[in-house]
């Protein structure tokens, strides 16, 4: 299958891999020289523009940051909706509001464009493994004839809807990563205090009836308090900022999603926004000891 490709960032690198080494071929949307040597690097073709991205593709794959890229990439003046057909499909992996998937969806609903909702769950290295969870919603039928295609980067995949409810629950999921790691950095602040060594904390918490693989993910990092981003502060506030407004717009009551918020504005004030969202472990620990 022909495959188009714009973002090959953390996650849109080793997902686009894995696609690729299903058995189909990528051509890569670069913005910039930079951007295309990139994507050439990769061994991918180099669409310059949206047209020719369109042009090259029977489904165009989008793993970007924001909704404010999500606009530009699709919904934008001569972006890429002004140039897909409804022979075409349009697959979303980013974490983005409900709201602008809504927004891209009636664009893409009036061409008769495909359009696939499929956040996805995981580390780097599960996408560089193939071993993401996504959540997808949008025509099911369409997901499930596409269901190789998802096959080559994700190990569960789950249907939720036909309008945004993978949106929705994506934020949910991210909550609760920001959420644990929250509680993970109070309760190890807590055990540092009683005199446990992190390593010996950890090592119990990983056989207790609260074992995460998150923490296993993250122990590495934790233990040797160099927190080298693989989902950034600033990224995680972003999506929880998000959780919040649909909170606020569905009546839906988010009480310590608004709290663990703050902590990671702490953490972002203290430096640490571009640094991974497990330093608030470090945030935690600092203060008990009155740093």
């Amino acid at each position: 299958m022909k495959i188009g490709w714009i973002g090959l960032g953390k996650m849109g690198m080793p997902i686009s891999k894995r696609v690729e080494a299903g058995g189909h071929t990528i051509t890569a949307f670069a913005r910039s020289d930079a951007s295309a040597e990139k994507a050439s690097k990769a061994g991918y073709a180099v669409a310059r523009t949206m047209a020719e991205l369109a042009a090259a593709s029977e489904v165009v794959f989008a793993a970007i940051s924001d909704d404010r890229a999500l606009h530009d990439a699709v919904t934008a003046e001569g972006a890429l909706a002004a140039h897909l057909t409804k022979r075409q499909v349009f697959i979303d992996t980013s974490t983005v509001s409900p709201e602008a998937s809504a927004a891209v969806a009636k664009l893409l609903d009036a061409k008769g464009v495909t359009y696939l909702r499929a956040p996805v769950s995981g580390s780097t290295a599960t996408a560089a493994a193939g071993a993401l969870t996504t959540m997808v919603s949008g025509p099911r039928a369409e997901f499930e004839r596409l269901a190789p295609l998802f096959e080559t980067f994700t190990k569960n995949r789950f249907w939720l809807g036909e309008g945004e409810q993978s949106r929705t629950m994506k934020l949910a999921v991210n909550s609760t990563l920001a959420a644990i790691s929250s509680l993970m950095a109070e309760a190890l602040a807590f055990t540092s205090k009683g005199g446990i060594a992190l390593a010996d904390a950890i090592e119990v918490y990983s056989k207790s009836a609260v074992a995460t693989p998150l923490l296993e993910y993250k122990r590495a990092m934790i233990l040797e308090g160099k927190y080298d981003p693989a989902f950034e502060v600033s990224q995680m506030m972003k999506d929880l900022d998000l959780a919040l407004d649909v909170g606020r717009a569905t009546h839906a009551p988010l009480p310590l999603a608004a709290q663990v918020r703050q902590q990671y504005e702490a953490a972002f004030l203290h430096g640490n926004g571009e640094r991974d969202f497990f330093v608030l472990v470090k945030e935690m620990v600092e203060l008990a000891e009155g740093k």
